[in-house]
């Protein structure tokens, strides 16, 4: 039995807010169906059933967006519930929610600290950086809930950590935002680079993080990290603690910093199936959990060669001193148009700059942290 990760989708892509980059937003409209509503119970039962008695080993059930509290507390509690029920080979269960903290209040705290559910909140930095692109659909300040939401969550004790997409507003603020987070004590981040939508000219977009940006922010960022590593009050930032486990011999975590597609099943409100959050496309669709089982899904998942695309890399990347540890990079950035032909990381210049300029130090915070262990 293998380890399982599901990221469920109750309320397809509806949300209570609207943030100008959302990828989802644009593969919703690529899709002939936008919207899939809202999840059923029954729905939520089959999803855990056919995929908890699967594994024996670690079971990843994550819920995400559009803005997934819009399901209710009542509807969380049913899979709660379900997952008691239905792990019968008494698998390690780990719950986690990404949420805008827009909704959140003492109620979801107190139940995401009694279900011990991993949180990961929306954060773009400051108040005006933040709002640039993330905005309340009731015109309300967005930034304001975030940290209503934190203070909330700290409260109950609730694990959580911060999601920043890296814009080019983020990107070109990252000094400044790494302070903030560290006056709000926020020690564990994710930085995600930001998509474009699909199939359009690259860096048009007024947020559209290009290369060159995304290289000095990754750099930046490094530099303070690795000043706060070596004083021992760095915080866990996800892509630098790949990239010190490669340096291990470990195999990273992130299926970005692995460079090839793992298996991941992203289901959506009416029980279908799909490999990505990146590619919930009619045409990647792997089944529906009220119809099919595992197998069936998987057997689809290898009929498409989901995963065997992402393995081939272009001749230079074969040839690059930097494949063992950038190893290509998520193929959703590999990718040059809509029909998922491959090419070069779209940032390809931004992780050669930033392995150019942090490759010694790199290799000197592994060293740190081999004997830290």
């Amino acid at each position: 039995m293998r380890d399982i990760s599901i990221l469920v989708k109750p309320a397809s892509g509806l949300c209570n807010m609207h943030c100008d980059y959302c990828f989802y937003c644009d593969e919703a409209q690529k899709r002939q169906l936008a919207s899939y509503g809202m999840m059923s119970v029954e729905t939520l039962r089959n999803v855990i059933k056919r995929t908890l008695m699967r594994t024996e080993d670690v079971y990843n059930l994550a819920f995400q967006g559009g803005e997934p509290t819009l399901s209710g507390i009542p509807f969380f509690e049913q899979a709660v519930d379900f997952v008691h029920r239905y792990n019968r080979n008494h698998a390690h269960v780990n719950l986690a929610l990404q949420t805008n903290g827009y909704a959140l209040d003492e109620n979801w705290c107190r139940f995401f600290a009694d279900n011990h559910f991993l949180i990961g909140m929306s954060v773009d930095g400051t108040r005006e950086i933040h709002e640039r692109y993330r905005h309340a659909k009731n015109g309300g300040s967005s930034y304001e809930h975030c940290l209503k939401a934190a203070r909330l969550m700290d409260a109950s004790h609730v694990d959580y950590n911060i999601l920043t997409v890296v814009n080019r507003m983020t990107a070109e603020h990252i000094r400044e935002i790494y302070q903030n987070y560290r006056e709000h004590g926020w020690h564990y981040q994710q930085y995600i680079a930001c998509l474009e939508p699909l199939g359009e000219t690259r860096g048009e977009r007024d947020y559209a993080l290009k290369p060159q940006t995304y290289g000095r922010f990754l750099t930046t960022l490094f530099a303070m990290w690795y000043d706060d590593f070596l004083a021992g009050q760095e915080p866990y930032i996800r892509q630098f603690d790949n990239y010190i486990s490669i340096l291990l011999g470990q195999e990273p975590e992130s299926c970005e910093q692995r460079g090839t597609c793992g298996l991941q099943y992203v289901v959506e409100a009416d029980g279908s199936v799909y490999p990505c959050d990146f590619y919930v496309l009619d045409r990647y669709r792997l089944g529906n959990f009220n119809e099919n089982l595992l197998p069936e899904i998987d057997a689809r998942r290898s009929e498409i060669g989901f995963c065997y695309r992402s393995e081939q890399l272009p001749d230079r990347c074969r040839r690059c001193r930097w494949l063992t540890i950038c190893r290509g990079g998520c193929f959703r950035q590999r990718m040059s148009g809509c029909q998922g032909e491959a090419d070069l990381n779209y940032f390809c210049e931004a992780y050669q700059m930033f392995f150019e300029t942090c490759w010694e130090r790199l290799n000197r915070a592994a060293e740190i942290a081999r004997e830290r262990m």
